[in-house]
């Protein structure tokens, strides 16, 4: 649930934020780079904002929500490694709609990279133990909320300061932070039995509000400026390796007796397909439809159009 749901909210916060960049070009006296010229790829928080207030991209934000339900659900009961894993796969689901809605065309090297990471999260499933470690002592929670303060700070900054490369952190950062969330979702405290005066008081809670709030608005900046499928391949290295070695350094994560090596390729295989999905999409956004197209085979960029 939470991979198909974080897919179609990607696709159509994208779709937002093309409307929103077509509108601006289309009307530039009243866009928020009016006077530094349309082609600026640095964001403003007006251009965030108005892309925000797009109707596909409120209805993008409620399936994040749908999504954030079945990710805590998973993360709770599940080891880290896998319940990430499987919400990875959004990357698939991101790709093969934005070649409905987005007119993206995927390439053989993107099937493969694709069907790598499916693979990969098959063997993943087939080796990981059913069952999680939910308690951890108070100063792991502290950590966890000053690693989402450090990030955010990280995040925030760099978004608005680094131009064209802000696609790039931006999807790193949002990954980190979204794996924040499924690491404070695991070990919070009042959950069982329910009693939310611990909950609330508890520096987790704490790091899934700022993480949740913070990872959602530098998502938004950074599908502004860069390519759908590359952000969120960035996203999901991000968002499933860092909770998964923590979930084997400090949660006891494991895999089945025997099924250690089979864990590892399938983690592996996971991590490789999207680090390949994201080194061929991860570029500027071709929100109207004028870029050159991409090069074949396996050689990354867009072909060259000559002058005449």
């Amino acid at each position: 649930m939470a991979a198909v749901a974080y897919g179609v909210s990607t696709v159509l916060r994208a779709l937002g934020a093309r409307r929103v960049a077509v509108e601006m070009r289309e009307n530039p006296a009243s866009g928020p780079h009016a006077s530094e010229g349309a082609e600026s790829s640095t964001p403003s928080l007006t251009s965030t904002m108005s892309t925000i207030a797009d109707p596909a991209f409120l209805l993008g934000t409620l399936m994040v929500i749908v999504g954030f339900g079945g990710g805590a659900l998973a993360a709770r009961f599940l080891p880290l490694f896998l319940a990430q894993s499987i919400v990875a796969a959004n990357l698939v689901v991101t790709a093969l709609l934005g070649t409905l809605l987005l007119n993206i065309t995927l390439h053989t090297r993107d099937w493969v990279a694709i069907w790598l990471v499916v693979l990969s999260l098959f063997l993943l499933g087939l080796s990981s133990a059913q069952h999680a470690v939910d308690t951890v002592e108070r100063p792991f929670h502290w950590g966890l909320l000053a690693a989402t303060i450090l990030v955010c700070a990280i995040a925030l900054i760099s978004v608005y300061t680094l131009k064209k490369y802000a696609a790039i952190v931006g999807g790193a950062t949002a990954g980190l932070l979204f794996g924040i969330i499924a690491i404070a979702v695991r070990v919070l405290d009042g959950m069982s039995p329910f009693n939310l005066v611990t909950i609330l008081s508890d520096p987790a809670a704490w790091s899934i509000a700022v993480a949740g709030a913070v990872g959602f608005y530098v998502q938004t900046v950074a599908l502004q400026v860069g390519a759908v499928n590359g952000v969120t391949a960035l996203l999901v290295v991000f968002e499933t390796a860092g909770p998964s070695l923590i979930g084997v350094l400090f949660l006891h994560d494991s895999a089945r007796p025997g099924l250690a090596w089979l864990a590892f390729v399938g983690f592996i295989g996971a991590v490789v397909g999207a680090v390949l999905v994201a080194w061929y999409s991860t570029g500027d956004p071709d929100h109207f439809g004028e870029a050159p197209p991409e090069k074949g085979g396996w050689h990354r960029g867009r072909e060259k159009l000559s002058e005449s």
